[in-house]
């Protein structure tokens, strides 16, 4: 695929509730005239693709999705195939998602999935899109997976936390936002502790050879101070992202990516 399909390519990681940093990423690169023309996500990144992609903007999507109890979003239910249930988070994506297939959104996107059953990662662009977006943030072990022809589909991260794959030869500057930094955890006792910890190292293993592929990479550190699972902190967040991106902005020349 030519790198002249696509100007401007953005590519969102997965990190659970540290996903609200993507928003205020794209706040600061909008503020700055720079809007992506494709996007790939995983995750919470495939969440906030969809939405941005369906015409919403990054305040609008945080107002949308913020919560003051992460009851909102998640319940333990009986353990089967799944700890907690997701119901929440497809609550929000179906009562505001308006484009119901992926060729009705108003940017195009790419949404990462593992394939539970063959093994793999697929990258999904057509078809019908809220399942898969769910089944990209479907945490295993703590969510169920969802069926997809029939196929069982788990979080993408799993395969692909920087899904760059389906646009890394098809755009001429890809910008990625990566909201899963690692740091030393005290507490890792309890079964959801232990499978979220395992998730976010299983999540971070090759950010550092695929950040070089970026022409600008965003990925603060200090989101390692938040939990995956706690959307309490949303605002906090977002304001990392959108920080953090103000600053990166500084050491590039804009005018650069708006002409590339």
């Amino acid at each position: 695929m030519s790198k002249d399909k696509y100007k401007i390519g953005l590519v969102l990681s997965g990190g659970g509730a540290r996903g609200f940093a993507h928003l205020g990423v794209i706040q600061a690169l909008n503020e700055a005239g720079i809007f992506p023309d494709v996007i790939s996500g995983t995750s919470a990144g495939a969440i906030a693709g969809a939405l941005y992609a369906d015409g919403y903007s990054p305040k609008e999507i945080l107002n949308l999705t913020n919560s003051t109890s992460r009851l909102r979003y998640i319940r333990p239910t009986v353990p089967k195939d799944g700890l907690l249930q997701i119901a929440g988070m497809v609550r929000i994506l179906r009562n505001n998602l308006r484009a119901k297939i992926f060729e009705e959104l108003k940017i195009p996107l790419f949404v990462a999935a593992t394939d539970l059953n063959n093994g793999r990662v697929d990258y999904f662009c057509s078809g019908e899109l809220l399942n898969a977006v769910i089944a990209s943030a479907s945490i295993p072990v703590l969510f169920k997976p969802v069926v997809l022809d029939n196929k069982h589909y788990v979080d993408g991260g799993v395969l692909d936390n920087l899904p760059i794959k389906p646009i890394e030869n098809s755009c001429r500057f890809i910008i990625g936002s990566f909201v899963n930094p690692t740091g030393y955890q005290e507490n890792v006792t309890n079964l959801i502790n232990i499978a979220e910890r395992s998730f976010l190292l299983s999540m971070s293993k090759e950010v550092g050879e695929k950040a070089k592929k970026f022409d600008l990479f965003i990925a603060p550190p200090s989101l390692r101070n938040y939990k995956i699972l706690d959307p309490e902190k949303a605002e906090e967040v977002y304001a990392v992202g959108y920080n953090a991106t103000k600053e990166k902005l500084k050491s590039v020349n804009i005018k650069s990516i708006l002409s590339s």
